[in-house]
């Protein structure tokens, strides 16, 4: 149950981060890269039964 909603608040996170707003196309990539990087662990780690 923690899992799931780790992860949904996570792609929520990561669909925010998106660089698609004028203010934060000086940003890049690396708000995405970021998050999208802690949601693949935290996927690994629900697949794995850690979490």
């Amino acid at each position: 149950m923690l899992g799931t909603i780790l992860i949904v608040v996570l792609l929520l996170l990561l669909i925010g981060a998106f660089p698609a707003w004028p203010y934060s196309r000086s940003w890049g990539y690396a708000p995405t890269g970021t998050l999208g990087l802690i949601v693949v662990i935290v996927v690994v780690l629900v697949v794995l039964g850690q979490i």
